[in-house]
């Protein structure tokens, strides 16, 4: 299941990966950023070739979304029903 989490960029472009999100890296590690239209991927750079066709797959099933959420085809829900769909897959 995919974890989802909100940071923010500092005025010098710093951006903090939340703990939860980052216990697999360690210092040192090479990030890749991948950018498609205004989606920004972030990945392990040693799984950049492995993942390359799964990111593209994601990339391209997002900006889907959320061109259908800017059309207003979305459902829309409070948040302890979100959770209840969410377990759900």
């Amino acid at each position: 299941m995919a974890e989802i989490d909100i940071t923010r960029m500092s005025s010098k472009g710093q951006v903090v990966i939340p703990l939860e999100m980052r216990k697999h890296l360690k210092e040192g590690d090479k990030l890749l950023i991948i950018k498609s239209g205004e989606q920004l991927i972030l990945k392990k750079a040693n799984d950049f070739d492995n993942n390359l066709k799964e990111d593209l797959e994601f990339a391209r099933r997002t900006e889907e979304a959320y061109k259908r959420h800017e059309r207003g085809e979305f459902i829309k829900m409070d948040f302890d029903e979100f959770i209840k769909e969410m377990k759900k897959w």
